[in-house]
């Protein structure tokens, strides 16, 4: 007797059917997945049905499994009202431990735009930036939100982007921006020093969902005279709450994942 669990079977099936949905094409018969799986054609029926049942898979015409992408929509759609909520919660615990003003960017074009804020009134910071569009290239998120991002898409991003000065370190051009991003990488958090304005110093990290993909950027931002100093301490709950705003969004790290 297999010793595969009727959870595990369908798993199978469910992943067998995205790996056709994965090499383009339309799905698969029971049939189909049966010879992809090497396994017997009625059990394999068996856990077709339960997962269609269940709304991971659709049958199609030509009795044909395919995947249901509707789950994967819902899904999309619980992460963004997570990332409000549980975003509010990761800004409310970094800026008590840093004590300086924090912010949720996503991007939006070759911009990035912040949809989450906690400044505690000690940071000496005014206005609000919700809303508001600024220039990803020397943005507090724009390193941290382009993580993932290979260089040819840094370059088609920015491929109309004229490099303006706002700081005195403003990158000067794209492979500029490149060589910080690559530098941030291996930091495991990006510094943006004076790029944005002058005397404005900020550190961000990367926040994935539970495709791994990078939904918003976290920040800690303030005075260079204050944050500076506090660098490794900043950092290090900035890393911390990160981590854990990606754990409420469904993200598991490569060795956590089965």
């Amino acid at each position: 007797m297999s010793k595969t669990s009727s959870m595990g079977r369908g798993i199978m099936a469910v992943l067998a059917v995205g790996s056709r949905n994965a090499d383009g094409m339309p799905g698969g018969t029971v049939a189909d997945i049966a010879a992809d799986l090497g396994k017997d054609r009625s059990q394999v029926s068996r856990s077709l049905r339960a997962a269609q049942q269940e709304g991971f898979l659709a049958r199609r015409e030509h009795r044909s499994y395919t995947l249901d992408w509707s789950l994967l929509t819902d899904a999309q759609l619980l992460t963004e009202q997570r990332l409000q909520t549980d975003g509010a919660t990761a800004l409310e615990g970094l800026a008590g431990e840093t004590d300086e003003g924090c912010f949720l960017g996503v991007l939006s074009g070759d911009s990035t735009v912040t949809v989450g804020e906690r400044v505690p009134a000690s940071s000496n910071m005014v206005g609000s930036w919700l809303g508001r569009p600024y220039p990803a290239y020397c943005s507090d998120a724009g390193q941290a939100l382009l993580w993932e991002a290979s260089d040819d898409e840094v370059r088609t991003i920015f491929s109309d982007v004229a490099f303006v000065r706002h700081g005195p370190n403003t990158p000067a051009d794209v492979e500029d921006f490149l060589s910080r991003l690559r530098a941030a990488r291996e930091r495991g958090y990006s510094i943006v020093d004076e790029e944005a304005e002058p005397g404005l110093y900020s550190l961000a990290v990367p926040v994935r969902d539970f495709k791994g993909d990078v939904v918003a950027g976290l920040q800690v931002v303030g005075a260079k005279t204050r944050l500076e100093p506090r660098l490794e301490v900043c950092a290090t709950a900035l890393v911390s709450w990160g981590k854990w705003l990606e754990s409420t969004l469904g993200h598991a790290p490569p060795q956590n994942r089965l």
